[in-house]
């Protein structure tokens, strides 16, 4: 009866070769900076949406503001200061990104009452993508 000896086959595997070891970390970080690029991008989006909601709740605070002044929303001078107190806390809203939403009225563009306008990432005037204004007009009427 042949017997084989239990450690010849623990002696003949092999370790990882530096190579290998090398092209399993290239592909890890190729996965993980496609899978960085979509995290981000949906923050970046998520921030977008929730501007948009704070400027529909800002909306309708200023409704309830103008129930109470005969009709009349705060002027460009008194902003969405002027509102505080039909906001939770007392406390003006600011944007996703932390900046403080810009407030006309009249409005500067069209026949509006008031605009209320978000200055988006960059936090200043136009831009592309994320760094675009959000403007209380204009949404809702991105799908029309």
């Amino acid at each position: 009866m042949k017997t084989r000896p239990l450690f010849r086959a623990a002696k003949s595997r092999r370790g990882l070769t530096l190579v290998e070891i090398m092209v399993v970390i290239a592909i890890l970080g190729t996965l993980m900076a496609i899978v960085g690029v979509n995290i981000v991008n949906q923050l970046q989006e998520a921030n977008v949406e929730t501007t948009k909601l704070q400027i529909k709740q800002i909306e309708q605070n200023l409704a309830m503001y103008a129930a109470k002044h005969k009709g009349k929303f705060p002027t460009t001078s008194q902003g969405l200061e002027a509102a505080a107190k039909y906001f939770p806390d007392s406390t003006v809203p600011k944007d996703a990104w932390g900046n403080d939403f810009a407030y006309y009225s009249p409005g500067t563009s069209g026949d509006h009452e008031y605009e209320i306008v978000s200055y988006g990432r960059d936090g200043q005037e136009g831009g592309d993508d994320y760094d675009s204004d959000i403007k209380s007009y204009e949404i809702g009427k991105e799908t029309e």
